[in-house]
C-alpha cells in the first residue's frame, strides 16, 4: 500500500494546489478509476484487469440482484 500512496501523492496530490477537499477528493477518485484499476494487471486474475475480471466473472443472476 506504501507506494499506491507515493504514486497517487506525486500523480494528484502534489501537481497543483487544490482550493477544496471537494476539487482533491474528485481529483483522486478520477485518477484510481482512469489510471489506477483500468490499466493494473494481476497475476492472480489471469493477468486481466479487475474491472474484465469482475464481468466476465459475474453471473447474469448476481448481476440483476
Amino acid at each position: 500500500m506504501g507506494s499506491f500512496f507515493a504514486v497517487l501523492q506525486k500523480n494528484v496530490m502534489n501537481r497543483r494546489i487544490w482550493t477544496t477537499r471537494q476539487e482533491l477528493r474528485i481529483a483522486i477518485v478520477t485518477w484510481i478509476e482512469r489510471t489506477d484499476h483500468r490499466r493494473r494487471r494481476q497475476d492472480t486474475l489471469g493477468r486481466l484487469n479487475p474491472i474484465y475480471y469482475e464481468t466476465i466473472m459475474t453471473t447474469p443472476t448476481t448481476q440483476a440482484a
